[in-house]
């Protein structure tokens, strides 16, 4: 919908002049030292929606791992856990083994397109308001506003020389922020083993030192990365601000500062109409800062898209809390489209949000065919798995009774929750027989028996005739066929046998 503000130009007089051939400008610095952000707080619709999705996103990462999920017995309840000791992982109802790990390339591959997605639609709101080191920060920045008080006082107690004051707000606020990191350690180790025996260990003094460790490094990590480094993992760490670019469009939905409506800049004066500001050539925008105040990044959105701007909407809260205030119509600085700020510019009315465009309908597709292979893979994935290796030391063994034997390895994953059997048969040359390694007895076909939601390992040995190999490299199949449901495994090897040349 178009702004009933009447579009505002300046005068030719009112331009900023060139500046001066004689001022020659001043080589940029090869380094420039830290400057600290301290956000100041806001009111409306960008911060509550932010703050509520924090909030949930915390109970959901806190509360996650103390769901239980019964999968029978013998096999962890946990309802998401990644079992990297027994190198399993388990969502809810699903369950992976090592060899099916391609479904967690399949998660990343479609999160990676639902963020190019969002971005496409909506500028980098995974990163105002989903991503992590967002959702930690701004809980270490609300317990430093909580303690130290808003971005003035911060400031100021910044400023001030060490004081019994100082140093116990100082010390409380890295109190809490030290509580929270090892917190958070905590939680995020309990998605890798057991939540409450994590617990029960810890509180106890039993636990490994790889936990212990691995607790302490989360919570380090966590408290320099939320407590310190803050913008600087999203200015010089994070890759995504860079990749960004490629995804926006004319049609995507960033922040934009209406320079249309606000320039020129300058102060209002309590004596000052809006009609004599018009005549002077300025706008709608006083020139107040907050909009920089209040930036988590501490950019001025006002310069316009920057690599910077994590798209949360904060600046918006502020300028429209400033309009309200001098009794200026709000969304001086607001979420649209370049499109749309192009056409209003020129007093055009902005044509309608477009939605489905080339870049859109691509990631959208992506989505839906990446999405529906994992569903059909995950429906129709075997419940048990075999691998047959051949032992190479020694090739062969010529038995007394003049045959030759080979020596095979095979590993059967049961991946149910029930104890299985599986025939073990061969197809090859005529009179070969299967010998079971601590088993009496030969035949044509075994039986071997595998655990519940467990890994057997069987060394079996090939028996055949030395005449019924013609060649010193014969192929064999074995066959493996389970007892109940599913499909026989069929894995091709080979028989080694000496050469005709030295029968």
């Amino acid at each position: 919908m178009q702004s009933d503000v009447p579009h505002i130009t300046r005068r030719p007089d009112q331009l900023a002049r060139p500046p001066s051939p004689q001022a020659a400008p001043e080589p940029a610095a090869a380094y420039a030292s830290h400057r600290k952000i301290h956000p100041k707080s806001v009111r409306g619709r960008y911060r509550h929606l932010k703050t509520g999705l924090g909030w949930a996103l915390l109970a959901l990462f806190a509360l996650l791992p103390w769901l239980r999920w019964d999968r029978g017995q013998g096999v962890p309840d946990q309802a998401v856990l990644f079992d990297l000791g027994s190198q399993r992982f388990y969502i809810f109802a699903v369950e992976l083994w090592p060899q099916q790990i391609y479904y967690m390339t399949g998660v990343m591959i479609l999160a990676a397109i639902g963020l190019f997605l969002a971005t496409a639609l909506g500028g980098r709101v995974w990163c105002g308001f989903s991503c992590p080191q967002t959702v930690w920060t701004d809980l270490f920045v609300w317990v430093e506003r909580k303690v130290e008080g808003d971005r003035g006082a911060r400031i100021r107690l910044d400023q001030r020389p060490w004081t019994a004051g100082w140093v116990a707000k100082k010390a409380v606020k890295h109190a809490f922020w030290l509580g929270i990191s090892l917190l958070t350690g905590f939680v995020g180790i309990t998605y890798l083993t057991d939540a409450p025996t994590l617990a029960a260990d810890l509180l106890g003094f039993r636990a490994s030192a790889l936990a212990t460790g691995s607790v302490l490094f989360v919570a380090v990590s966590t408290y320099l990365m939320a407590g310190f480094m803050r913008e600087q993992m999203c200015f010089y760490v994070c890759p995504w601000p860079r990749i960004q670019a490629a995804m926006l469009d004319e049609d995507s939905v960033v922040v934009t500062y209406q320079e249309w409506r606000g320039e020129g800049r300058a102060p209002l004066r309590k004596s000052e109409s809006w009609d004599t500001r018009r005549d002077q050539g300025l706008g709608d925008c006083i020139d107040c800062g907050q909009c920089v105040q209040v930036c988590p990044t501490g950019i001025d959105i006002r310069n316009g898209i920057q690599m910077e701007c994590i798209s949360c909407g904060l600046c918006v809260d502020a300028c429209n809390d400033v309009m309200a205030r001098i009794g200026r119509p709000g969304d001086l600085i607001r979420f649209d489209t370049l499109t749309a700020q192009a056409a209003k510019a020129t007093g055009t009315p902005a044509p309608r949000y477009r939605l489905l465009r080339p870049r859109t309908i691509v990631y959208g597709l992506m989505l839906v065919v990446v999405g529906g292979a994992m569903a059909i893979g995950l429906a129709l994935r075997p419940n048990s798995d075999i691998s047959i290796l051949r032992d190479r030391a020694p090739l062969f063994v010529t038995l007394s009774d003049g045959r030759v034997q080979n020596a095979y390895t095979i590993k059967i994953s049961n991946m149910t929750l029930a104890e299985r059997t599986y025939r073990l048969t061969l197809a090859g040359p005529a009179g070969a027989r299967i010998a079971v390694a601590g088993q009496d007895g030969e035949a044509t076909e075994v039986l071997l028996s595998a655990r519940a939601d467990a890994v057997e390992t069987y060394r079996i040995q090939v028996r055949i005739p030395r005449d019924a190999l013609s060649e010193p490299s014969t192929p064999l199949t074995l066959t493996m066929a389970p007892d109940t449901s599913g499909s026989p495994v069929n894995q091709a090897t080979v028989f080694l046998a000496p050469s005709p040349a030295d029968h």
